[in-house]
């Protein structure tokens, strides 16, 4: 005995069942004898508000066929026929889960399936063995499966962000610990340190997403990882300012597009809905870092004089190693693509067959153009020119120029700050828990806004300056006057999209519907450029 489950919903109406009463049979005692049929689901809530919420289990029993195949369906599948009815038996039927139908599926159409198999078949799409224009799922399937890609990707996503974090944000707990006198530096040279790694940060954007293109991300980001935490590691030798602004530099270059390039590994697995929701996942691994790190550096500070060494130096030494250990690992925690997750040392993989075509098929489904390329395929400069060209994301751009630059300075001093009051090395580290919870709150950042988020950052090391402190009276009215910038900024970006918004349905529905037809196939824009693509603000 089996049974079916439907969602009574009625935002689901095009997809949920509905019930109808058999003319031969009511709503009586007899319940052994009550017959229905799936049809439209209207049809229940104008029939009988007892049959809109009724509950009863229920099993289906095919009537006699003819045909064997039709005996072997199971009712309610896509495969049935509608038309065809079942016995009711038992009680509590309850409607609900149902079955994931042709609803936003780009493929339906038999000339676009065909054109976009050909695409992938011409670029060697890694998954096109399993595009499949009539695969159907259900509701079930799919929360499960993306459960389970929430465990096997954006966990060990996080963890890799976990280990960028370490590395990206001890040195604010280093100077707690006396490190700019012991190495003879002060506050400007501390700057001068910050806004060399954000520059070379920002130098390594764009080389670092097109080596992760050309070589895979499953494959660049554990080596990015080990290199960098080799020189994170260094750094407890450092003896002065040259030494210093090396490994600023090299850490900045080497940690260059690790965002853009986790986020483009995330996107092999996730819709576009779904991505932005994992992405907030990256900025609470943020907040837990921030946690974690200020714990250990209460701890590991305390082994000033052990071995002779300062405290901050075993610091970079212990979290540098930290790092090295996720960055080993994820050689072996980050599949290639869902159909590639089998391989020696995983024999059995993470997925099924039947699980592979779903999670391939929905990201497809979702934007067919992510199969227009293989993933070790490296971008052309002709693709990085009219990314950048494209001035409807500009508005985006200045947004990361002005927004997140009031942050920045305090977040940097926070713990100069403190020590300034008089609190401890240890109390310091205690104490910025709360303080950078509290900075941090809020960041939102997507890949493309990632490198003029790095150039804000970079003016930004320069707005407290050491003949400012310790009020820092000068920088502050900087900051207040760049929060005001902010919000006409956001402002002004929210009146563009509206615009351009209207804009583009104006000429979209003066197209004929044989017309937004024709576009849909032949348009080679992308992206925001499309007439059918609107703008969320």
């Amino acid at each position: 005995m089996s049974s079916n489950r439907y969602m009574v919903d009625s935002e689901r109406d095009l997809i949920a069942p509905s019930l109808s009463i058999s003319p031969s049979d009511s709503l009586s005692d007899d319940r052994d004898n009550l017959t229905f049929e799936l049809s439209n689901f209207d049809a229940v809530k104008a029939t009988s508000p007892i049959l809109y919420w009724l509950s009863t289990k229920m099993s289906y029993q095919p009537l006699a066929s003819d045909d064997p195949e039709e005996q072997l369906k199971a009712y309610g599948s896509i495969g049935s026929s509608t038309s065809s009815p079942r016995g009711l038996l038992g009680e509590d039927f309850r409607v609900e889960d149902p079955v994931v139908t042709e609803i936003n599926n780009p493929f339906l159409d038999t000339d676009t399936a065909d054109y976009w198999r050909q695409v992938y078949e011409n670029c060697q799409y890694e998954c096109r063995h399993a595009f499949n224009p009539k695969l159907t799922w259900s509701t079930k399937e799919e929360k499960e499966l993306i459960r389970k890609l929430d465990w096997k990707v954006c966990l060990w996503a996080c963890v890799m962000f976990f280990g960028l974090q370490v590395d990206r944000g001890n040195l604010s707990q280093a100077v707690s610990d006396n490190m700019l006198d012991d190495l003879g530096l002060d506050t400007n040279d501390y700057n001068y340190g910050h806004s060399i790694f954000l520059v070379s940060f920002l130098l390594a954007e764009l080389p670092s997403q097109l080596v992760s293109k050309a070589v895979g991300p499953d494959r660049w980001i554990p080596m990015q990882m080990v290199l960098w935490s080799f020189v994170a590691i260094s750094q407890c030798a450092l003896t002065g300012r040259l030494s210093f602004l090396i490994t600023r530099s090299l850490l900045g270059f080497l940690e260059g597009g690790f965002i853009p390039d986790l986020v483009l590994w995330l996107s092999y697995f996730y819709t576009s809905c779904e991505l932005p929701i994992r992405l907030s996942y990256f900025w609470t691994t943020l907040s837990v870092t921030g946690i974690v790190t200020s714990l250990l550096a209460f701890a590991l500070l305390h082994l000033r004089g052990v071995l002779g060494w300062e405290g901050w130096r075993w610091l970079f030494l212990l979290e540098g190693f930290i790092t090295l250990c996720v960055g080993i690992a994820s050689f072996f925690m980050m599949p290639a693509s869902a159909v590639q997750t089998k391989t020696w040392f995983r024999p059995r993989g993470w997925f099924t067959e039947r699980e592979e075509a779903i999670v391939v098929n929905r990201v497809l489904r979702d934007d067919p153009s992510k199969g227009d390329m293989h993933n070790r395929q490296a971008l052309t400069l002709r693709r990085l020119w009219e990314a950048l060209k494209d001035y409807d994301l500009w508005p985006l751009y200045a947004i990361g120029l002005w927004a997140y630059v009031p942050q920045s300075p305090p977040k940097t001093y926070v713990t100069l700050t403190l020590r300034s009051l008089g609190f401890s090395t240890f109390n310091t580290n205690l104490l910025t828990i709360p303080a950078m919870q509290f900075l941090s709150g809020g960041a939102r950042k997507t890949p493309t806004m990632s490198m003029s988020v790095q150039a804000g950052s970079v003016y930004a090391s320069y707005i407290y300056r050491d003949d400012d402190k310790p009020l820092y009276r000068r920088g502050n009215t900087t900051l207040l006057m760049i929060n005001l910038i902010s919000i006409l900024v956001f402002l002004l970006t929210k009146l563009y999209y509206v615009r351009r918004n209207k804009q583009k349905e104006r000429i979209w529905n003066a197209l004929s519907d044989e017309q937004q037809v024709e576009y849909r196939k032949t348009t080679k824009l992308q992206g925001s450029r499309r007439l059918d693509f609107r703008f969320a603000h």
